[in-house]
């Protein structure tokens, strides 16, 4: 895998995957669009809404581990506690992660690289409000059981970079993963995924999109 370190216009870092020829995060900002899409408008509306005291995430892509460096930079704000997992079929080399500018202090820092070197395929405890499960494995291929997430992360390749990722089979399953009254967010806002999201039983609403980026997409699993 063929990637190099981009610097968005808000300053942040993303990756260019040459092979692909697709960015990791949106060009006007990577630190923007992921504060944007999947902490205000998935993390931070859910507890606004349910005021959990625990919430569980299914993030598809782990990435630049910038998803969750932000949720649990969020979580240590917040009196809620967080079960993170995360599916990566291709994870970092060191020698990029370490190199991408999100966490300023040194106790950033320090937690951004113990995502990153926190053991793969098992739960982890990164804080005591914070455990993560990264899976390295393709969402494909791994068992998700019902009923067990509160939000989706769906933070995917574009759909006419990996269509296999966006099909209507992986949603259902995602679908189905989920609690009643759930919520998955994407920076994708297009209309054949809306229908596609739809058609599996989600309601679909399309909302203001991260600058630069007029629309995305946040969908609920109506509870019964």
């Amino acid at each position: 895998m063929s990637i190099r370190i981009i610097t968005t216009h808000d300053g942040s870092h993303s990756l260019f995957h040459e092979e692909l020829n697709e960015t990791y995060h949106s060009v006007h900002g990577a630190l923007q669009e992921s504060v944007h899409v999947f902490i205000k408008s998935g993390l931070n509306f859910f507890c606004s809404h349910h005021l959990p005291k625990e919430v569980s995430v299914l993030e598809i892509g782990f990435g630049t581990g910038l998803n969750a460096w932000l949720t649990l930079r969020e979580v240590l704000q917040k009196e809620v506690s967080i079960d993170y997992t995360s599916v990566e079929a291709f994870p970092l080399e060191p020698s990029v992660w370490k190199n991408l500018n999100y966490a300023t202090s040194s106790e950033e820092k320090q937690w951004f690289e113990k995502l990153h070197e926190s053991s793969w395929n098992q739960p982890v405890e990164i804080h005591p409000t914070f455990h993560l499960h990264k899976i390295h494995n393709i969402l494909q291929q791994i068992e998700l059981h019902n009923h067990t997430f509160d939000i989706v992360y769906f933070d995917a390749f574009a759909p006419n970079k990996q269509p296999e990722m966006w099909a209507v089979p992986v949603l259902k399953k995602v679908f189905d993963s989920m609690k009643p009254d759930g919520i998955f967010v994407t920076y994708c806002a297009k209309g054949q995924l809306k229908r596609d999201l739809k058609s599996v039983g989600f309601i679909v609403e399309t909302i203001q999109g991260p600058p630069g980026k007029r629309e995305m997409i946040r969908a609920i699993k109506k509870a019964g």
